[in-house]
Parts: C-alpha cells; sequence; structure tokens
C-alpha cells in the first residue's frame, strides 16, 4: 500500500508539474534600444498586438544578418552581445517549430543612440519600379522634347516660325484666359 501510495503521489506531482510548464516560442518580436544606451538593441517577445511577452525565459536561437546566435531572454528581452559601431540594415530572423518570423530594421546611430526603423520589405520593390517608371516617363518626355524640336526646326526653318512667336501667341491665350 506505501509503495502505491508513494508512486501515486510521484505520478500526481509529474502531471502537475507536466501541466505547469508551457511551450515557449516567439511568434513576434520588436527591436529598441536597450536601456543602457550601450550601442546594443534589445529584442523584446511580443504578441500579435506588440503586447510584451514578460513570461517567456529561455534561450532562442536568432539569426541577425546571416550569423546565427542563441539569445538568453529574460522577462521576454534579450540583448545581443555584440554592440552595433554604426548606422547599419539589419535582418533579425527567428525560427520556430511553427513558422519563420523575420523583420528588415535600419539601426541609425546618433553617438551612443541607437534609432531602429523598421523596414517593409515590399517598399524595397515599390520604391525602385516607381524610379523606373519616373526614368521611363522622363524618356519619353525626353523624346517627345526632341521630336517637338525637329518640328519647330523644320517650321523655323521652312516656314518662318520662331520662338518669339510661339511665346507671344502663348502670352496672348494666357492674357486672354485671365
Amino acid at each position: 500500500m506505501r509503495k502505491f501510495l508513494i508512486t501515486s503521489v510521484l505520478l500526481l506531482i509529474s502531471i502537475v508539474s507536466q501541466g505547469q510548464s508551457t511551450y515557449q516560442h516567439i511568434d513576434n518580436f520588436i527591436i529598441k534600444e536597450n536601456l543602457t544606451s550601450n550601442g546594443k538593441v534589445a529584442i523584446i517577445a511580443v504578441d500579435s498586438s506588440e503586447v510584451a511577452q514578460d513570461y517567456i525565459h529561455g534561450t532562442f536561437k536568432f539569426t541577425i544578418n546571416g550569423f546565427e546566435q542563441s539569445l538568453a531572454f529574460n522577462n521576454g528581452v534579450a540583448v545581443p552581445s555584440h554592440p552595433i559601431e554604426s548606422s547599419t540594415f539589419a535582418l533579425f530572423k527567428h525560427k520556430n517549430q511553427e513558422k519563420t518570423t523575420s523583420k528588415l530594421y535600419f539601426l541609425y546611430k546618433k553617438e551612443n543612440k541607437i534609432t531602429p526603423v523598421k523596414i517593409n520589405g515590399l517598399l524595397l520593390l515599390i520604391i525602385p519600379a516607381i524610379i523606373l517608371l519616373i526614368a521611363y516617363t522622363a524618356k519619353r518626355l525626353f523624346s517627345t522634347f526632341i521630336i517637338l524640336a525637329v518640328v519647330y526646326g523644320y517650321f523655323s526653318f521652312s516656314k518662318g516660325l520662331s520662338i518669339s512667336q510661339i511665346l507671344e501667341s502663348a502670352f496672348h491665350v494666357l492674357k486672354n484666359l485671365f
């Protein structure tokens, strides 16, 4: 009977302790400047609404700019060991069993203060596309100017049209509008 009682108590204790330990994982995180302003950043485990998860404790693997690091989280906060020397782009990536979360930040350093600015990866595709569109439009505009110059040259040399006549005509049209 005593062996049964000890076995039952041990089994009950193991079930209770197993039930109290929760599976800890990081689904989302943000980057902030470390509170001590020592040139380091802090990685804070947050939920989907960016509320800090204070119950996160343990060691988690992160990849920072391609270098894998094991970061020790205490109360949901971990600080990478290497300080930031100058302003730089940094890709923070964490892979857990369900999914991989990665975020691109620009870490702006001025004196000892670091300001992390989150960058949307989609902007890295949209901004160059807009610049190329503007360049293409400018090229077409430049082509239009060349065609107009050729037409003006033709009429100027063969038909007697001058730039002063064009400007004077435009001035009169504007004057009549107002």
